[in-house]
């Protein structure tokens, strides 16, 4: 799950460090300004827009599944303005299924419970106990 206690910038900050990148050498890897690249670790500025960069920045990192998808949470989060996490759009927007269990779940406010439960389901599918997609 998302470490809430880190912002986007200490996260990013983190993980470059981590692999011995310099934040030089990774805003030159990532096709951005070292000084962006402060700014946003510093937290003065927000994760760049672009989910193809930002697919490229996590890719850099080798991030695990896990903090993978902390590193798209928390890039969302960091903007002023509400958005998706950078992972996702291709995804919800390429299945109408999911738009409209999305929609749907909006619409009678699902609460965490009913999420968590579905959740479960599609963990146990992922480890062969659910028998497929009828299983769900």
């Amino acid at each position: 799950m998302q470490d809430k206690e880190k912002t986007f910038g200490e996260f990013l900050r983190e993980k470059r460090r981590d692999k011995g990148i310099t934040l030089r050498k990774y805003a030159e890897l990532s096709g951005l300004s070292p000084v962006y690249m402060s700014y946003m670790e510093t937290n003065q500025r927000a994760a760049p827009r672009d989910n193809k960069v930002l697919a490229h920045m996590a890719a850099l990192l080798v991030l695990s599944k896990p903090d993978e998808q902390t590193f798209f949470d928390l890039a969302a989060e960091s903007a002023s303005a509400p958005r998706v996490s950078g992972d996702l759009p291709d995804y919800i927007m390429g299945n109408d299924v999911v738009r409209i269990a999305l929609r749907t779940a909006k619409d009678v406010d699902a609460t965490d419970q009913e999420w968590l439960e579905f959740i479960e389901k599609l963990r146990k599918r992922e480890q062969g106990q659910g028998g497929g997609r009828d299983g769900l």
